[in-house]
């Protein structure tokens, strides 16, 4: 891995992780990229590769943290003062409780999927039909959300737990976790804002597991100490840079406009992707 790699792959987690698009596919599309066009079997990862992508999923869950900081304070605050005084009316208590029922949800669907999930990084072109899958349910949402009109409902612990049960599927590569719970949540008539904020939201407890707390448990240090740190550290960086921006401004996409361009574009780079691994596995 170089700086170049680095750099981009940076780039590809910060916009992938939030746009519906799912991160995952895109870091397995272009690492196996890299590998194709320098004659490196795909059937292959090196610990450090392992460890760089953990290193990128802590730069975007730096990203989500700074973004919704003030979010977060309140939450939290809400949710103490809830369980102080027994009394969830508060819609800051609520939503905070939501995000734990819908963690919960998401962990106990991801783990018995997780292994299969792994073995994935060597099948892109499995991915890239997976890819496809998300673009259809971008679709689906869609249609949905224009169907119901003005009549938009509000975070429930229903759809909440329906959101959480998306996400846990998106554990596979190419099922966009974003792109997953906010169609769930249009789909379960919330607006596209409350369910992209809710999205985001939900997201930190997942990146902080999947990126920190069960994989760095098997990284080894006196290795580790071997790898290319130079482009680690700039890499991650670079995720968390593009992912505030990303965040900043799908929101204020999102808000004006249909998710149908992202529908597009995950048939699109799937369909391609799956053709061009099946020639060059």
């Amino acid at each position: 891995m170089n700086l170049i790699q680095a750099i981009l792959m940076g780039i590809v987690q910060g916009l992938s992780e939030f746009l519906p698009v799912s991160s995952s596919a895109h870091l397995v599309f272009t690492s196996n990229f890299f590998k194709v066009f320098r004659h490196i079997a795909i059937a292959k990862q090196s610990n450090q590769e392992v460890f760089f992508d953990i290193m990128l999923h802590l730069g975007t869950l730096i990203a989500v943290i700074i973004y919704f900081r003030k979010d977060i304070l309140d939450i939290c605050k809400a949710l103490f003062d809830a369980i102080k005084k027994k009394n969830f009316e508060n819609t800051e208590a609520k939503l905070g409780l939501y995000i734990i029922f819908g963690t919960i949800i998401t962990i106990a669907l991801a783990l018995p999927f997780n292994d299969f999930a792994e073995k994935l990084v060597y099948s892109p072109s499995i991915v890239g039909m997976l890819l496809v899958g998300t673009g259809i349910i971008l679709f689906l949402s869609e249609y949905q959300h224009k169907k119901m009109g003005d009549k938009k409902g509000e975070l429930t612990l229903k759809n909440s737990i329906l959101i959480g049960i998306a996400q846990g599927i998106a554990v596979l590569p190419g099922f966009s976790r974003s792109g997953w719970t906010i169609a769930t949540g249009l789909f379960s008539g919330l607006d596209r804002i409350t369910a992209a904020r809710y999205s985001f939201l939900l997201s930190i407890p997942i990146i902080l597991g999947a990126s920190m707390v069960f994989p760095l448990i098997k990284i080894d240090v006196a290795e580790a100490l071997t790898y290319n740190w130079s482009a680690i550290i700039v890499g991650t960086i670079v995720s968390a840079i593009v992912g505030y921006l990303c965040i900043k401004y799908f929101l204020k996409f999102v808000s004006k406009f249909s998710l149908a361009f992202f529908g597009y574009y995950c048939i699109i780079v799937g369909l391609f992707t799956a053709v061009f691994f099946e020639i060059y596995k």
